[in-house]
Formats: structure tokens, sequence, C-alpha cells
């Protein structure tokens, strides 16, 4: 039976808001799935512009009630639809009676037919859209039961099995029987006759095909049998009746399937038999098998790089990975003029400015150390190189567990054909795109993980095959992790067996996204794992495909994000994009290309992929914010990879006939590797490409390779002290957040890490206010803020871990948002600002700012260098000829705060900005995109060893203000901008969603378009420092010295488009630049 319509399954709270908001209507109220409490529900009602939520949860008998306060006697009803239909009634203790339901929409029914990939066919519709079916029993129940609503109520428990078989044909047999011939078999029942003619001819035309199978099935099985046994062997009703009978029947088929059985279960006792009489007989001794013992791992080949050392002078670096030796050879010389070994080496420094130039930083003795600069052949050369030293570091080391693992990603549809013999192109990273160089293509990684879709291998038969061919190219035996499949939809992850013992909490999960979410030839299978202290997670998936059906993959990836149960337990109230150290996304994602066929071919045979990738829909929406929030993407330099004529790699083909007409298949990016990291977390894309020699499928297989820094399982080095002094401890100053929501809840914030003995919780927020409609601003002080206490207090240690925070309704305890926050910049005796983004299942919901400190006992700070930080980067060769300063000088323009991802450019809320009294309609100042940084604060006594200097959110400082004139100048919104200036420009609206956004405050005005200019959501953060009239209190991260002059200000730029006047600016700036700059010198103690 179907739901009550204004039940909406599991929707997110966000969605319901935005429901109820459209609605309008005071009394206007729908019903959830409650997102805390497993089998509760969420009555979601607006009044006053405000959603209430109240929770209805289930006790031991199954009644339901809607939660109450303490002491007040809850109502219990056997139904939902009875509850909701009493609280229909007034006076029933809600702020308002349920007036009017807000229906879901009807799903469509052909949503996923598209038969352009070749996937398996559908099963027509399951479900007609007649009938008066309404809630009842539980939310469901129908109306006085006729033979149409039999029909209906068995369509819809047919449509419930549907997931658990790939039989979609069988399944349209019998939704064609339920629809149309059950009715005339219950009126043969009505008058005594108990045959179900109907059911027998469906079953009969659904299992033809199963007859000419067992007919051959039989004839090899018979014949196998008389092999052994010819006199024992059953003469088969197959060949009384003729190999294809004219009209078979049910006897007829079962009689097949119980000789099937008999000769399956007899024939393996026969062959056993008859070897062991002849072995007896003729006094055969068996041969002994010798055991085949793999082959050793290859070594790894002496390399060469040809390189130019100064400005003419040519030389060739040699590197032995096995000896730990690297040799430099002047050109025409016999003999090496240096050789350095592997311990003498301190540093790789990779130029960016050059992407062939590397700095090689080296001990020449006790006393000093030597620098050498090698240009390469290229920057292929130049990643091979520094791979090599890297690993050859990473072989010679003393380390008992690795810092840096190398994982390798592939995902192909295969286009439900066998693979070609050999795969080395796609396991050795070869082909079109970024690659691997044929020197260190065949070193084998730590982690493969394979996803494909249209596999129609079994899934042993799949999973030998792939580690045949490792085998073959690695000489290593690889061991299976994992296997997950849904259908055709498969991932398998295999590890080097140096790693087996240290994958941990293997986890496996599938959800469907075909035809209403119940048949899996598409969605996506999810496996996760700790490797060692780090966790991991991949997800290879199929997404709707169709050019047009952009919002339907939107929605698939939705889904996924929702139903995959991966990760820590303790965590699945996160988001999934939060649960993990590192996550991998991959598959047949299917976005497409919006542009004419002859144009994208055009592009093509160009190379110009930049202006393809424009109109790239999967990069829209990611822009958008409508999918993959804050993952990254390397960058495309491959052509599309869908949809090549099968045989070769020379033509796409882009026409699809069908019977209803010809089928556009533009060429596109269909298969992608996304990933998504925990901030301050070391991984780095070494490549990212597809093969040109696989043509199998009508898609190339797409491979991506990187570099992850792992944590191993802690040992501190002393045993922990008992005094508070010697225990580490985390703080917080204070914590404001802005929350996308109608609620008028108070919250409180509950806190997750792998470093604390269990989750701990605040107490309720201490203010709030909800003056921009649709917008919630919450505020923690220290008062109401726990003081963690991590299980191990070593500076080492804490410099890996991190804080998932999640903000929580006191009504609900549902979830308004969660972020995670990296404790490595948190580290100090001071309290360090922190922002970050708030997400629930996959959106974007808010923002987060504070201040906290991490205080580490000083006999536990010690720490060691990581491999990963070996190599380092320059971003200009003239750096290091920048004139050092007397006094506290001013930092490099920083892209993004650490605990930051990179900025996406989207969501642009002008609430969040109107907030802090900045006007929405002024659009950024690239000039001021970032707070400037003085490095006073990381003086040599706050740095960690092997730890980079903690770079820190700061405000404006005076040093800025010192140009003040023109600066002033070009903060006004009059101020004319010529394209060459590095002030403020104007967005059109074709600009926006397009630009990078910097974490920029400084908006301008831009009359001429009626769009969204402001930024994302975060950014505001960044406006309070430029307008604050008054610096704010410490303890306090946005609270000004003066309440009621901060409430002035706001009512007035709420009211205006103009810049605050320039007093507002000069006065905020110049009281903050003491601030920060007496700060600045205070050291770590």
């Amino acid at each position: 039976m179907t739901a009550a319509s204004w039940y909406h399954r599991d929707i997110s709270r966000v969605v319901a808001e935005d429901l109820l908001a459209k609605a309008g209507k005071d009394g206007c109220f729908l019903v959830r799935d409650s997102e805390s409490v497993s089998g509760a529900y969420a009555l979601c009602l607006l009044f006053q512009r405000h959603v209430h939520t109240y929770r209805i949860l289930p006790d031991e008998e199954g009644l339901l009630s809607v939660q109450t306060i303490q002491g007040i006697q809850a109502k219990c009803f056997r139904t939902l639809t009875d509850l909701i239909g009493a609280y229909q009634q007034p006076n029933n203790g809600l702020v308002i009676p349920l007036l009017y339901p807000v229906n879901r929409a009807r799903e469509p029914v052909d949503e996923d037919s598209d038969g352009e990939d070749g996937g398996a066919s559908h099963p027509p519709s399951l479900v007609p859209h007649s009938g008066n079916i309404v809630g009842s029993t539980s939310g469901w129940v129908s109306a006085q039961p006729n033979k149409a609503q039999i029909s209906q109520q068995l369509q819809l428990r047919l449509q419930e099995q549907v997931h658990s078989s790939p039989a979609s044909d069988f399944m349209g047999f019998m939704a064609e029987y339920l629809s149309h011939h059950l009715q005339l078999d219950l009126e043969a029942l009505r008058n005594g006759n108990l045959q179900l003619r109907h059911l027998s001819t469906a079953l009969v035309t659904a299992c033809r095909g199963l007859h000419s199978e067992i007919d051959f099935t039989l004839a090899g099985l018979e014949t196998l049998a008389k092999v052994f046994d010819p006199p024992a062997s059953p003469r088969s009703p197959v060949r009384e009746q003729g190999l294809l009978a004219s009209d078979p029947d049910l006897e007829l088929l079962l009689s097949k399937i119980s000789t099937v059985n008999h000769l399956l279960s007899s024939l393996e006792k026969k062959v056993l038999k008859t070897l062991q009489e002849t072995v007896t007989k003729h006094k055969l001794a068996l041969p002994s098998v010798a055991v085949a013992h793999p082959p050793a791992a290859k070594p790894m080949a002496v390399q060469n790089f040809e390189v130019k050392v100064g400005k003419t002078q040519r030389a060739s670096l040699t590197v032995d990975v096995e000896s730990g030796t690297m040799a430099i050879t002047k050109r025409g010389c016999s003999s090496p003029e240096e050789t350095i070994s592997q311990d003498k080496i301190l540093q790789l420094i990779k130029y960016q400015s050059m992407q062939s130039k590397v700095r090689l930083v080296y001990d020449r003795d006790q006393h000093r150390s030597l620098t050498r600069d090698f240009i390469f052949q290229n920057a292929r050369k130049r990643e091979a190189f520094c791979q090599l030293l890297q690993l050859m570091k990473i072989q010679h080391s003393n380390l008992d567990e690795p810092d840096l693992i190398s994982v390798y990603v592939g995902t192909w549809n295969m286009g439900s054909a066998p693979p070609p013999r050999s795969m080395a192109s796609w396991l050795t990273s070869r082909g079109l795109g970024r690659t691997q160089d044929e020197t260190t293509a065949g070193i084998p990684h730590d982690i493969y993980v394979i996803g494909t879709q249209e596999n129609s291998l079994g899934d042993r038969e799949w999973v030998e095959f792939l580690r045949a061919s490792l085998k073959t190219l690695m000489s290593i035996d690889f061991r299976v992790v994992a296997l997950q499949c849904l259908w055709s939809i498969k991932i398998v992850v295999l590890v080097k067996p140096e790693h087996e013992r240290r994958i941990s909490h293997v986890n496996t999960s599938s959800v469907k996204t075909g035809i209403a979410n119940t048949l899996g030839n598409k969605g996506a299978v999810g496996v996760s794992f700790l490797f060692n202290g780090t966790s991991f997670g991949f997800v290879n998936c199929h997404l709707a495909s169709g050019s047009e059906k952009t919002h339907r993959r939107n929605q698939n990836y939705s889904d996924i994000l929702r139903s995959l149960v991966l990760g820590d337990k303790r965590l699945s109230s996160f988001d999934l994009t939060l649960r993990f150290t590192h996550l991998f996304w991959f598959g047949d994602l299917n976005y497409r290309l919006d542009m004419e066929v002859q144009d994208i071919l055009a592009h093509v045979n160009k190379k110009e992929f930049e202006a393809l990738l424009a109109v790239d829909q999967l990069t829209l929406e990611r822009e958008k914010n409508k999918v993959f929030l804050r993952f990254s993407e390397e960058d495309i330099s491959f052509p599309p990879t869908y949809r090549y004529e099968r045989g070769s790699r020379d033509n796409y083909v882009w026409q699809k006939f069908k019977t209803t007409g010809v089928r556009i298949n533009v060429p596109s990016w269909c298969d992608r590797i996304l990933w998504k990291s925990r901030p301050e977390t070391h991984v780095l894309c070494n490549s990212y490409g597809c093969t040109d020699d696989i043509v199998t499928s009508d898609h190339s297989p797409v491979f991506a390779t990187f570099e992850v820094g792992v944590t191993s399982q802690f040992v501190p080095r002393k045993a922990p002290g008992s005094s508070a002094e010697s225990l580490a401890c985390i703080e917080w100053d204070s914590i404001e957040v802005i929350v996308k929501t109608a609620s008028r809840s108070k919250c409180y914030i509950e806190f997750h890490s792998y470093c604390l003995e269990e989750s701990q919780r605040s107490g309720e927020n201490s203010s709030q206010s909800s003056d921009i409609p649709g917008f919630l601003k919450l505020s923690w002080s220290a008062k109401q803020l726990p003081v963690l206490s991590p299980i191990l207090s070593d500076l080492e240690y804490l410099l890996d871990q991190h804080l998932l925070l999640s903000i929580k309704g006191m009504d609900s305890c549902e979830s308004y948002g969660e972020c995670c926050i990296a404790m490595r910049s948190m580290i100090g005796s001071l309290a360090q600002q922190f922002e970050t983004f708030l997400f629930h299942r996959g959106e974007e919901t808010g923002s987060m700012r504070g201040w906290m400190k991490v205080r580490v006992p000083k006999d536990r700070r010690s720490t060691r260098e990581r491999l990963y930080e070996w190599i380092s980067f320059e971003t200009d060769e003239t750096e290091s000829d920048v004139p050092t300063f007397s006094k506290p000088a001013l930092r490099a323009i920083r892209s993004r705060p650490l605990s930051l991802p990179d900025a996406a450019s989207s969501y642009t809320n002008p609430a969040y900005f109107i907030f802090e009294g900045v006007p929405n309609t002024w659009a950024q100042c690239p000039s001021l995109s970032e707070p400037p940084y003085s490095p006073a604060s990381d003086t040599q006594a706050d740095r960690h060893p092997g730890h980079s200097p903690c770079r820190r959110l700061q405000s404006l400082t005076g040093a800025q203000a010192a140009s003040s004139s023109k600066e002033q100048l070009q903060r006004s919104p009059h101020y004319p901008v010529s394209e060459t200036t590095s002030c403020g420009h104007q967005l059109s609206l074709s600009q926006i969603g397009r630009h990078k956004r910097p974490k920029s405050a400084i908006l301008t005005r831009d009359p001429q378009t009626s769009g969204d200019c402001s930024l994302t959501a975060l950014h505001m953060a960044w406006c309070l420092s430029d307008v604050d009239s008054e610096p704010p209190k410490r303890g306090s991260c946005l609270g000004p010295s003066q309440p009621e002059g901060r409430k002035n200000l706001l009512r007035h730029t709420r009211s205006a488009l103009e810049p605050p006047p320039q007093s507002c600016w000069e006065g905020a700036r110049s009281q903050r630049d003491t601030r920060r700059l007496n700060r600045a010198g205070e050291k770590y103690h």
C-alpha cells in the first residue's frame, strides 16, 4: 500500500523547511523520517514563518506519540494517520493545529530508462497511477478492498521485492499479470475453479527461455556422465519430448529441473569413484605436485635522467633505489662527479614557476649543506625523479610503520563486454592525460581500488583476473581487502601483502538508485577501512544517463550520500564526506557536455579541453554547490571518454538509432575520479588520465594515482603524568554559528574525535537571533563549552588529530550541520581563530567560527619530520631573495585558512552578510582577498620540529592601512576600475558562479545586475574584521565592547547599500592593528 501524501519519507530537514516555506500558510505540515532516532518520525509545522519540529516516537508496543516535556502525559496512537488526525483538532499542545498537508511530489516512473549505456532493460511501471489508496494503518491502508485494489496492493509488494533480484524481464511479465490477468483468476476462483489458468500461462511465457537453457545443460551433463558410467546414465526427458518442445508446460520444466538436480548431485561422486578404481586397478602412483613459489618482487632498475645544471651545462642523474644512492655525472665524463647517499639528502624543493625544475638540498659534510638545481626534460620526468627519491627514502628508513602510501583508483564502464587479455595500460596509468612516466609506471602501488560498471563477469572471476593481471605486471600476490557488488557495479580493493595486517574495520555497503530506487542497474557500492590510524572511504557509482537528466543525477548523488552505511558507526549522524580522513568517489557519473556534437568534435580535435569543461555538467553543478561540495578533481587533460566506437578509439559514435527515433549521445567525460580529504592532511594526485588501447567498451578506462599521508597507531614514548600540567587539553573561548533554518530551537554542540575517549556535548547556546528570515544565529561562550581532554598528550599525536562538531537541536536532537577542524593549527598557549563551513547530507547549511586553543605540556612537544614533508614547493625562484625585516613583516597572502577546503564558486546567500551589517550587493576586491599574516606569531619558539609554521587566521593589519587614500578609493563602489588594476571588479550575471572567489569581505556594488553577487556562506566571517566599529573582546569572537553600538551599526547597514563611512574603516583597523602587532610578538610558552 502507498504512504499518506503528507508523509515524505527520508527527506532532509532543509528540504522539509523549503517545502513548508513554499506553501507559506500557517498550519502547513508534513511528516518525515527522523534523522536522529531510527523508526521515529519528525512532524514539521509552519507557524509565523517559523518551522516547529516535533518528534514522534514509538514505544515498546509500537504505539506512536508526540514527544512532550517531562511531566506531561503523552497521547498514544496505533497509526501515524490516527495521530495526524487527532492533532488536526485544536488545543492539542501544538503551536497551531495541523491544517494544510504539504503533499510530496509524484515520482516519475520512467526516470532511468536509458538503454544507451548497454545496460539491462527495465521492466514497465509496476504501479499504475489510477486507484484510490489512502493512508491508514501505520500510515498505510486502503479503503474497502475490491479486485482492483487487491491487484494494486500485490503490485506494490512485487515492487518491494524487485530490488532483491536482477530478473527485470521476469518481473515485467509478473507485473503484466498483476495488472491485467489477476482479476480474471480471482473471478474464476470465486466460481470454484482452482487451476489459475492465467498464472500458469504467464509462468510458461516467462520461463520459455529456461527450457532451452536446461536442454543444452542437460545434454552436456548427460554426455559427461556417460563417459564415466554409461549404463547408469538416466534417460533424459528431453530425448523423449524432443530438444525443443512445441508447447512446453510446467510439468515438463519441473521434470527437467529434477533431472539436472540428480545429475549434478551424483556426477562428482561418480567421477571420484571411477578415478579411485583406476588408480587401484593399475597400481598408479600419483605424482607429487611441486609447490610453486611466488616469484620474487622485481628489483628496481637503476634509472637515469638527463638534466641541465646551470645555464648550459648538461649532466646525468642516476638513481639506484636498491642501494640508496644518487649519482651526478657531467656530460662527457665516465665517472660520477658526486655520489649522494639517501641519508644525506635533506629536502627536495619543486618549483611551481618552472614545472621541470627541482632543487636538491643535501649534506656535504657535518658542518655545511649544499643546494643543486636541476632542470629536467619535462615535468613528467621531474615527478618521476622525485617519486624515485621518495621511494628510496621509504625503503631505507628505519620506520616500523609508513608515513606515506600510494593509492591507485580506476574506474571503467565495461559495456557488458569481457575485458581484453591485458589491462596493463590501465593498471600502470599509461595512455592520455596526466600519466605516469615509464621509469615509474612499473612501481607497484600500496592500494589498488578498481571500480567497474556494466561488468558481466562473475565476482570471483573478476577478482582473480585482477590479481593475476597485477601479479604479471608487478610480481606481487596482492591480497583482497573487500569486494562489493550491486548487479553489474563492482568495487574491489587490493593491497600489498605487507599491508594486510594494517587494514582493519572493513565495511561495505550498496545503494540502488534505479527505477524508484529499487533497481540496481544504477546505484553505488562502497568500501571503508582503517589503514593503521587513517580512515579511507571509496565509492564507485553509476548514475542516471541521458543529457537531460542532470537533476536526476544530482538526486542519485544525494541518495547515495544519505544511504551508504560506511565508516565508524559512532559517526553515522555526520555527513558521509566528513567521516573519513580521505574519501574517493568515482565511477560512471554520466554528466554530459551541453554543446552541439560538431562543436565538441572540433574542440576535441584541437585538444581545446578548457572550452569543453566550461559546458561540462558536473563542473557546472559543482559550481552551483549542487553536488560534490568541497571535493577536488585533478585537471582534465584527456579527451572525453564516452561514447567511442567499440574496437577503436578513432571515432565517437554519437548517434544511437532506436525504434522511437535517433538518440544523441554527445562525447562527454562521463567517467570521473574525485576526492575529499580532511583539512591539513597530505594528499597529492600524481596522475589522472585514460587509456587509449583498451577498446572492448564504448567507454575508455580512467585512472588516477595519489600520494597519501597516513598515521600510525601512536605509542607514547613516556608514560602519561597525573598532574594537570602534564596533560593536554582543548579549550574554547567562544563559538558562533549561522545556520540556514526556519526553526528557532535552542541548540547544543556535539564533539567527536578519535583522540577523545567518548563524545562530549556543550550546554545550550547562550544567545541567538533570527533577524533574517530563514537563518538562525547562535552563540556559545566559554561557560557553555566543555574542556576536552585528549587520551594522549604528545604533540606528535595531536598534530594529526581532527575534531568533528555537530550542531543539534535541543528539541529534536537532529543535526543542523557538521564540520571538521584540524587541531594542527590550533596548538599553542594563545587562542586561535578558526572558521569553517557546516555540511549536512551533502549540502552547505551554514558556517561556524570561534576561538580555541590546544595546550600541550612542555615535556610532550617533541615530534619528527614526516616523509611527505620532505618534499616542498617553491612558488617563485626569487622568493629566497626577499629582504628580511627587523620588525614583524607581513606574510604573503594565503589562498585559504588551513581548516578550510578550497572555495567553491557558488552558494551565494546575502543573508549571511546582512548579519554582519555588510551590504550584499558589493563585489569582492581581490587586492584584499585574504587577511595578511605576521610571522612574528610563528617565532622559532612557537614552531614544532618538522612542522611548518602554523598559519593562523588574522585580520587586516596596520601595514595595509598605510596605503590609505588609494585603497579607500578602491573600496568605494563608485571608484572606476580598469581591468589592469588589482582592486575589485564588478561581477556580471554571466560571471556569477564561475569566479574562484577568494575569502574576502570587501564587496563592490554592481548596480547593473539584479543577481546575487555575494560570496559563499562562510565569507561573512571575513566581513566582520573590516566592518566592526570596535575590536571584539577576548572570549568572544564577535561581540563588540558596546553591544548597543553594534546594534545601531547593524540597523543602519541593513537598510543602506553604501559601504561603511571612512571613519569606521580607519577606527576599526587602527585599533585592531595595535592589538594584532602587540600579540604577534608573544611566544609559545
